[in-house]
């Protein structure tokens, strides 16, 4: 039995991301991409459990795990992402999809593997159900990212647009760790106070609630709300930013409290938000732009 702290449940993409000036990169990404490279940085062992078309497992070499701890399963297609952003803070954008993965199945978690969290981080409505984030909660502790229930995909125009979780207050009660950006929580909750948004999230039965903003990230334990400031000195890597920042958060509440995890969880993807693509650091390198940017805070 293969032990992780963390297994990280995902598609991997293709993105190609545009920002307001035009300029295109195109990369490898995907939530389970970018999340497992954030906890992977600060050292905590993590795998990957994926599904990719054949002719499309060239994009695995985007991980920054180790190949032993990447679980890759068969899929018709796979999921390729277009992001258009039209602001320099890139928080207002078009996205797009032009096909997508087959949807991983609470049967397809290997047998062998246990983990302390199950980190669901999907890319659209569809990717994995209710049920198998139900039935997961009874092998360990769950988090979702609220993205994959929420954006939902139009396969005739390859649109996406985002709709409240039908099944949220039967789901929420079996989540340990819930993430949201401040749009998703509104569209949840109803209100845009992010605070507000947190007790209301935590009322229905998550335990703990991240919230991802342009300007920091909030976390909320049904006693008290905690704020970090994000102090990323460019945008150039923003795709990504709330993968990064979740599984940072997460790993590091299995050794650390709330307030220590969520220091490293900001200042981990204030680095990564400097650089396109998965981030490709060490927990030295973290620690030291911490030291450097966030002496205010310590």
């Amino acid at each position: 039995m293969k032990h992780y702290e963390s297994l990280i449940i995902g598609h991997v993409t293709i993105d190609r991301n545009i920002d307001h000036l035009d300029n295109e990169v195109i990369i490898p990404g995907g939530a389970v991409i970018y999340s497992s490279a954030s906890a992977h940085a600060l050292s905590h062992k993590v795998a990957a459990l994926t599904k990719v078309a054949e002719a499309d497992r060239e994009r695995l070499g985007a991980f920054t795990i180790g190949k032993e701890d990447i679980i890759c399963l068969d899929s018709a297609a796979s999921t390729d992402m277009y992001n258009k952003y039209f602001t320099p803070d890139k928080e207002r954008r078009t996205t797009k999809c032009f096909s997508r993965g087959d949807e991983i199945k609470f049967e397809d978690i290997p047998d062998d593997i246990d983990a302390d969290i199950y980190h669901f981080a999907g890319l659209i409505y569809g990717d994995f159900s209710s049920e198998t984030v139900i039935k997961t909660a009874k092998k360990g502790d769950v988090a979702v990212d609220v993205q994959g229930f929420l954006r939902h995909w139009n396969p005739e125009d390859k649109s996406m647009f985002f709709e409240d979780w039908a099944d949220k207050k039967a789901v929420l009660p079996y989540i340990t760790y819930l993430k949201t950006d401040a749009a998703e929580a509104e569209i949840m909750t109803g209100t845009d106070d992010r605070r507000e948004a947190a007790e209301i999230l935590h009322s229905w039965g998550a335990q703990e609630i991240l919230i991802t903003h342009n300007t920091e990230v909030l976390a909320y334990d049904g006693k008290n709300v905690y704020t970090c400031p994000i102090r990323a000195r460019n945008l150039s890597g923003r795709t990504g930013r709330g993968d990064t920042t979740f599984a940072a958060y997460i790993n590091e509440r299995l050794s650390h409290n709330i307030r220590e995890s969520l220091l490293t969880a900001t200042a981990t993807v204030s680095l990564k938000m400097e650089t396109p693509g998965a981030l490709k650091a060490s927990r030295a390198d973290i620690e030291k732009y911490i030291d450097e940017f966030y002496k205010d805070y310590k």
